[in-house]
């Protein structure tokens, strides 16, 4: 029997980390500004998520209980790594956004890494070429030695199933 409480939780476990992950990444750079210490911010959180699971802790609120875990986290490491003040608060933090327009936008930007990841090679190549570094079509043509037509087409397919691919995942967290 204790086995099988164990299962359901280490699956809820597995289960809340493919779903808060990369917004927690997205939010925790926000803070930090830099991708590995995001990253590692927040795996430092899980790790203490899953060292607290059989302590009792109430985790029906693990959303919101893993953003302020994250977020508390970012400002200890500030405050470690601030020559100048080591009083920073989060408001201090806040800068133009809330906290709550921090958190929705990580999720956005999560969702749309999904939906990019998603793409078939060619084409994500050819979107990240375009949208991430800037290139113009003529240039991406000369890089992957093919023709402004397709990476047109390449664009237009992209573009489609993005937006495609977007709705797919918000029905699927959302719907």
């Amino acid at each position: 029997m204790n086995q099988h409480i164990m299962a359901i939780n280490t699956n809820t476990f597995k289960d809340n980390f493919r779903l808060y992950y990369r917004p927690l990444c997205l939010f925790a750079l926000h803070y930090l500004h830099d991708i590995d210490n995001a990253e590692d911010t927040v795996q430092d959180c899980f790790t203490e998520l899953w060292e607290r699971k059989d302590s009792g802790v109430d985790l029906s609120d693990i959303k919101s209980y893993l953003y302020s875990m994250v977020r508390n986290r970012c400002v200890d490491i500030i405050r470690k790594n601030s020559l100048i003040d080591s009083n920073v608060q989060p408001s201090d933090l806040e800068g133009i956004i809330s906290e709550e327009e921090c958190e929705e936008r990580s999720y956005d930007e999560a969702r749309l890494w999904t939906a990019i990841d998603s793409l078939p090679e060619k084409c994500r190549e050819v979107f990240l070429l375009a949208k991430r570094d800037g290139m113009k079509y003529e240039e991406i043509a000369v890089r992957m030695n093919i023709s402004v037509n397709t990476v047109k087409n390449q664009m237009n397919k992209a573009l489609k199933n993005l937006k495609e691919g977007i709705r797919k995942v918000y029905m699927f967290f959302f719907g």
